[in-house]
């Protein structure tokens, strides 16, 4: 296979060097045979390490020699490149479901909020909303596509917009917290 490969890079050497002449350019070219290029050739022109002039036993001019390179291997920075692609695409949907699921609960909220005559059993259906986007909340952070305090932020909105909502309505009156006492010392 390596041969193979250095067969084909050799024989695409007179099309990226038309700048030189070759012995006999009016042949075609054995891949068995190395190509030789007239005197005039430049020495600065092979000096990249994958072709070098080499003197060649039976004759005196010198002659392009192609190393066969080794395959090369999958290249780790492509890989990574796919991978991070996938998992962009994975965790843009899971921050789509999210937004809409808040989305959903908040828009519930304002509608109840501003009716009139809402029941406190009206809450009920919103919580069952609540509780599954705190689901797909949790699973986002489980997995990385939310930090722990993002998530943390997003649960706690939704919980401050049905408190206010309860309060809106006198559903619920929040306890007045008691004024610390300072406590005696016990010598």
């Amino acid at each position: 296979m390596a041969a193979a490969m250095s067969i084909s890079s050799c024989l695409g050497f007179h099309r990226k060097f038309k700048s030189l002449s070759l012995s006999n350019p009016a042949s075609t070219i054995n891949p068995a045979k190395p190509l030789s290029f007239s005197a005039n050739a430049s020495v600065s022109l092979f000096s990249h390490g994958i072709v070098g002039l080499t003197p060649l036993q039976r004759s005196s001019r010198p002659s392009i020699v192609c190393e066969a390179a080794p395959a090369k291997k999958a290249d780790s920075a492509a890989k990574r490149a796919r991978q991070a692609e996938k998992r962009r695409i994975y965790n843009k949907s899971r921050k789509s479901e999210i937004r809409t699921r808040m989305k959903k609960v908040l828009e519930e909220l304002e509608v109840l909020r501003k009716k009139p005559d809402a029941q406190p059993d009206e809450v009920l259906q919103i919580e069952k909303l609540i509780a599954e986007a705190y689901s797909v909340i949790d699973k986002a952070v489980k997995v990385g596509t939310l930090h722990r305090n993002t998530g943390a932020r997003r649960k706690s909105r939704l919980a401050r917009s049905k408190k206010a909502v309860e309060i809106h309505h006198g559903w619920y009156s929040p306890v007045a917290a008691e004024p610390a006492t300072a406590a005696a010392p016990t010598a």
